[in-house]
């Protein structure tokens, strides 16, 4: 498949994880296919502002700021702290439909409203997160959930096998 194609408007999510496949089979440098698959979803997703990675720093106590598409991002995020921080830790998937009364709300760009974020797991540890903002509220749902959660599933099967180089 050739990235200079695009996703259809009205693309199923069948036809988002034919890309998000292509993406993490057709290259093997860490930093290239997060960035692909982050521009992947924010052309996928309609009503975002934000959509990247934070990436677990072994021996640290916060995630580093990856590949992304939107404004400029808060840079480290100690893990347990904001939605990202939170979901790192507990190790699971945080839907958050106002993130105005989310406890210890991170605002990176404060016309987020909601938020989802999806932990990555390889090898039983947590890599990684995936993260996506909206400008309005509650805007994620079973249908952005599971296709955020796949992508982080197959970015964790195949995590190993990816380089920094």
């Amino acid at each position: 498949m050739e990235f200079e194609e695009s996703l259809a408007e009205g693309a199923t999510l069948d036809d988002v994880e034919v890309f998000i496949r292509a993406a993490i089979e057709g290259e093997r440098n860490r930093v290239a296919t997060l960035a692909n698959i982050s521009a992947i979803l924010n052309q996928y997703l309609s009503r975002i502002n934000w959509v990247g990675f934070y990436l677990v720093l072994p021996g640290r106590d916060h995630l580093v700021l990856g590949p992304f598409q939107g404004l400029v991002a808060c840079t480290r995020i100690p893990i347990g702290q904001g939605v990202v921080g939170k979901a790192v830790e507990q190790a699971k998937t945080l839907v958050v439909a106002n993130v105005l009364e989310f406890p210890g709300h991170i605002a990176c760009d404060s016309r987020s409203r909601s938020e989802i974020v999806v932990p990555i797991r390889s090898g039983g540890a947590v890599v990684a997160a995936l993260d996506v903002d909206a400008p309005e509220r509650d805007r994620f749902h079973t249908p952005e959930t599971v296709l955020v959660e796949r992508v982080a599933g197959l970015l964790g099967q195949n995590w190993n096998l990816m380089t920094d180089s």
